[in-house]
C-alpha cells in the first residue's frame, strides 16, 4: 500500500494552527527546538536518543500568511502490509513495525507517523482498510522499513457523531496510542509557552537492554516490615535548596542523589505520587479561577503506559526517561528500598463535556473506555469530569496490561490505586461486589508479588474502608486510623476505645477470612489535606492561593492549632505543637499494620494551611533542604529514631492479630467517656515488653507502671514531653519507678531489659 502524505506539522491540523497564529517551528541548526532544552543530557545513552525533529508549538512563534508555506511538493513513500491485531501498540515484527489500536465503534482508522531526518516531508497519514486492516475490533497494520526509533505516531479517528449514543469521534486530533510506551512532546515540566503543545506516541526498538546488574534483587520486604515513605519526585528535589545541579533538579536521578537522606530518615519503601505521562497544564489552557497553577501532583493521567517524561534530566525526552525511571529504581533497589506507584485508573486528563481535552481515549472509543450513561453524557464519580469504565473487558485488559508492564519493564515493587472504589463499579456505575477487575489484580501471576493498596473510596460516596473487595490481598488506605487518631492526639473525649482499636491494628476492620494487620496502610497524614506542622497549627483550610475562594480542600480536617491559628512566636505553643507532631509520629509507628508518612513531615514541612495544594509548583510542595539541615538534630532525629526503633522490634509488626497474650490494657473503665489517657503493655518474651502511655488531657497524670518481667527493669526510651536528645534515647534510660508522672499532651514508652 502506499502511503498519502501531508505537510502539516506533526500531527496539529492546519486549520488549528491557523486558528491560533502559529506553526511549528524547526531549529535551523538542526537541534532540539522544544522550549527550554539546553542539549545536555546526562549519560551518552540520553544524548543518542535526542531526536532532531522534535517541535515547539510556542505561542510566539512564526505567524501564518499563507498556507502554501507550509506545503511541500512532495513526501515519503512507505509499504505497509496488513499486519497483525495482537499484541495492542507498536511491536517490531520480522517484518516491520506493527500498529494494533482497538476501536469498537470507529468507522476510519489513519495512522500518522512523522520520521526522523524527513520532518521537511510533513507527516505521512496511512488510512487503514476496515477490510484487510481489521480484525474484530482491532486496527492494525505492519509498516515497513521504518526506523526502530524516534518515530512519532498517532491516529486519527472518526466515526458516528452523536454525543447522546455516547460517541466524541473527531478526526481533526490526532491521538496518542493507548498502548504507547513513551510519549514525546514537551520535554520541560512547567514551561508555560509550550502548553498547547501537542503530545504523541513514539518507540524504541534501538537501545539495548537495561543493565540491571548481576547482583541485582528486589527487596521483596514482607508486607508487615514495611515503613512507607509518600513523596512526589519533582517536589522532592526541585528546590534550589536540594544543593543539585539545575538540570537533576526535580528529576528521577534527582531522587538517587538523595537516597542516603532515605536511607538515615529509616524507611524502606517510597510510594510514588504519579509518575504516569500526566498533563501539568490542564487548568492553563482557558480563562478559569485556578488558571494560575501546575498539576504538580500529577493526577491528570494523559498514559498508561509511559513515565513521565518531564521527570527526565534536563529535558532529555522519553527514551532518557524511562531509562533514567529504571536507573532510580534500581538505586533504590540496592539501597533496600521498595518502589510503590500512586496509579490513576480511575479517570484521565481529559476532562468533561463542557471543557473536554481531547488526547487519546475520548477520540478512539468514549463509549468504551468512560462510563456514560444512557443519554451519553458522561458520568463522574472522580470528581474531574470523566471516569474510566474499568470493568469492561477491553479497559480491565488495558489496566493489567499496565500494571504487568510496570511490573516486567520498570521492575516497581507495588501499587496504590487512586479512588479505587471507582474500580469496583460497573459499566454502568453501579457499585459491583466482586468487581472483575480488583480480582483480576489480585489473582494475576505476573503481579503475585506486588503489593496492592486500595484508597477505598471516591467521589461519588462509595465508601469501603474494611470492606473493600479483596481475596485476601488487597490493603487498604485505613482513613478510620487516620479520622481516629486525630481526633484522641488532639484531645476530643470519647476517643480512647477507638485509638486502642486502631494502634492494635484495626481488627474490626481487617480481621476477616485470611486478612492479617497489614492489609491495613495506616496514616495520619498523606499528599491530600493538612501536613503534620499544619495540623497541629491550624484550625482552619488556607485555600485562597488556590483561586477558588476557599471553596475547594475540606472543611473536616480534624485539626488542632494549639492555641493561635497559624505561626507564633509564642515559645508554649511552640513546643506544644512539637509535642503533638511527636506524639502523631509515636503512635503511628507502634501501630500494628503499615504506617505511612508524608515527605516533609520529618522537618515539619508546612503549606501555610493549604489543605490541597496540588496546583503549586513552589516552595508550598518543594522539600526544603535548608529546613530539615535546621532540624536535623531535633524534629529529624526524633523521627528517625522512632522508626528505627520499629524496625528493630517486631512486637510492632506482628504477622496475625493481637490479643490478650500479645497485649495488657492498663484499663479498668473503657467507658469513661471523658478519659484521654491510655496506657498499655506489648509483650515480647525474648526482646522485652513495651509499655505506652499517651496523655491527651491538658495536665498531668501520674500513672502506676506495671511491674517489669523477672530479671528485667524498664528502661525509658520516649518522653515527648522531653527536648532533643532526650525525647528518645534508642538504648534506653535507667531509673524508672513505681509510678510516672506523664505530662499534657505527651506520650512515653518504656523497654524492659535485663
Amino acid at each position: 500500500m502506499i502511503l498519502n502524505t501531508t505537510t502539516n506539522s506533526p500531527f496539529t491540523p492546519l486549520s488549528a494552527f491557523r486558528a491560533n497564529r502559529v506553526i511549528l517551528s524547526r531549529n535551523a541548526s538542526g537541534k532540539s527546538s522544544v522550549s527550554g532544552f539546553s542539549g545536555k543530557v546526562i549519560g551518552s545513552e540520553c544524548m543518542k536518543h535526542k531526536p532532531a525533529y522534535v517541535h515547539s508549538q510556542r505561542a510566539e512563534e512564526i505567524v501564518i500568511e499563507d498556507e502554501v508555506a507550509v506545503m511541500s511538493e512532495a513526501g515519503p513513500s512507505l509499504k505497509s502490509i496488513p499486519g497483525l491485531p495482537n499484541p495492542l501498540g507498536v511491536s517490531e515484527t520480522e517484518n516491520g513495525i506493527n500498529f494494533a489500536l482497538f476501536s469498537q465503534h470507529a468507522t476510519s482508522v489513519t495512522l500518522c507517523l512523522s520520521l526522523p531526518e524527513r520532518e521537511n516531508d510533513g507527516m505521512v497519514e496511512l488510512k487503514l482498510d476496515p477490510q484487510s486492516n481489521k480484525t474484530g475490533d482491532i486496527w492494525h497494520i505492519c509498516v515497513q522499513d521504518l526506523p526502530r526509533s524516534n518515530v512519532i505516531y498517532g491516529y486519527r479517528i472518526d466515526g458516528p457523531q452523536g454525543s447522546h449514543q455516547g460517541h466524541r469521534f473527531d478526526n481533526s486530533v490526532v491521538l496518542i496510542d493507548p498502548y504507547a510506551k513513551l510519549v514525546e512532546g514537551r520535554r520541560i515540566f512547567g514551561d508555560s509557552t509550550e502548553r498547547f503543545s501537542k503530545l504523541h506516541g513514539t518507540y524504541d526498538f534501538s537501545s539495548s537492554p537495561f543493565d540491571w546488574g548481576e547482583n541485582y534483587a528486589q527487596p521483596n520486604i514482607p508486607e508487615k516490615d514495611l515503613v512507607v515513605y509518600e513523596m512526589n519526585v519533582r517536589a522532592f528535589t526541585a528546590d534550589k535548596s536540594s544543593g543539585l545541579e539545575e538540570d537533576i533538579r526535580g528529576s528521577y536521578l534527582g531522587i538517587i542523589d538523595k537516597i542516603p537522606h532515605l536511607l538515615e530518615l529509616g524507611i524502606n519503601a517510597v510510594e510514588l505520587l504519579p509518575v504516569f505521562e500526566f498533563d501539568e497544564f490542564e487548568f492553563q489552557r482557558r480563562p478559569n479561577p485556578r488558571d494560575h497553577m501546575i498539576n504538580t501532583w500529577g493526577y491528570s493521567t494523559i498514559n498508561f503506559f509511559a513515565p513521565m517524561t518531564r521527570y527526565a534530566s534536563a529535558g532529555g525526552g522519553p527514551i532518557c526517561a524511562s531509562q533514567e525511571f529504571k536507573e532510580m529504581v534500581k538505586a533504590l533497589h540496592l539501597a533496600g528500598i521498595e518502589v510503590i506507584l500512586d496509579v490513576v485508573y480511575n479517570h484521565t486528563n481529559e476532562a468533561d463535556d463542557k471543557n473536554p481535552y481531547t488526547t487519546s481515549f475520548r477520540g478512539i472509543d468514549n463509549k468504551t473506555y468512560y462510563m456514560v450513561d444512557g443519554n451519553g453524557q458522561l458520568l463522574n464519580f472522580s470528581g474531574c469530569g470523566n471516569t474510566l469504565n474499568c470493568n469492561h473487558p477491553v479497559v480491565m485488559e488495558l489496566i493489567l496490561d499496565s500494571l504487568r508492564h510496570w511490573v516486567t519493564e520498570y521492575h516497581v515493587d507495588g501499587f496504590r490505586f487512586d479512588l479505587a472504589s471507582v474500580l469496583c463499579r460497573g459499566t454502568d456505575g453501579s457499585p459491583l461486589d466482586a468487581p472483575p477487575l480488583i480480582k483480576a489484580i489480585a489473582k494475576d501471576s505476573i503481579l503475585s508479588r506486588s503489593k496492592i493498596i486500595a484508597e477505598p473510596w471516591d467521589c461519588g460516596g462509595l465508601y469501603l474502608v474494611g470492606k473493600f473487595p479483596n481475596w485476601d490481598r488487597w490493603a487498604e488506605w485505613n482513613g478510620i486510623y487516620r479520622d481516629d487518631l486525630r481526633r484522641f492526639i488532639k484531645g476530643d473525649t470519647g476517643m480512647k476505645g477507638g485509638f486502642a482499636t486502631r494502634v492494635a491494628g484495626s481488627a474490626d476492620l481487617y480481621n476477616v477470612n485470611k486478612r492479617k494487620p497489614y492489609h491495613g496502610v495506616n496514616f495520619v497524614i498523606a499528599h491530600d489535606g493538612f501536613t503534620l506542622y499544619d495540623l497541629v497549627s491550624y484550625n482552619y483550610k488556607h485555600n485562597d492561593a488556590n483561586g477558588e475562594g476557599g471553596n475547594d480542600g475540606s472543611n473536616d480536617n480534624l485539626s488542632w492549632n494549639c492555641g493561635h491559628e497559624g505561626e507564633t512566636s509564642n515559645v508554649n505553643i511552640k513546643a506544644l505543637r512539637f509535642r503533638q507532631m511527636k506524639n502523631f509520629h509515636l503512635a503511628l509507628m507502634v501501630s500494628q499494620g503499615v504506617p505511612m508518612m508524608l515527605m516533609g513531615d520529618e522537618y515539619g514541612h508546612t503549606r501555610n494551611g493549604n489543605n490541597n495544594s496540588y496546583g503549586h509548583d513552589t516552595a508550598l510542595n518543594h522539600f526544603q533542604w535548608g529546613q530539615l539541615d535546621a532540624r536535623k538534630n531535633d524534629c529529624f532525629r526524633f523521627f528517625a529514631e522512632v522508626i528505627k526503633f520499629r524496625l528493630k522490634h517486631r512486637v510492632f509488626r506482628q504477622e496475625n492479630f493481637i490479643g490478650e497474650k500479645e497485649i495488657t490494657w492498663h484499663e479498668d473503665n473503657w467507658d469513661n467517656y471523658e478519659s484521654k489517657f491510655i496506657a498499655f503493655t506489648l509483650h515480647d518474651g525474648d526482646e522485652g515488653d513495651v509499655y505506652l502511655a499517651f496523655n491527651a488531657h491538658d495536665y498531668f497524670i501520674k500513672v502506676s507502671i506495671p511491674s517489669p518481667p523477672q530479671q528485667r527493669r524498664w528502661f525509658r526510651v520516649v518522653d515527648t514531653n522531653l527536648e532533643s536528645p532526650n525525647d528518645i534515647v534508642p538504648e534506653g534510660v535507667v531509673g524508672i519507678g513505681d509510678t510516672y508522672n506523664v505530662a499534657p499532651y505527651s506520650s512515653i514508652l518504656l523497654q524492659a531489659k535485663p
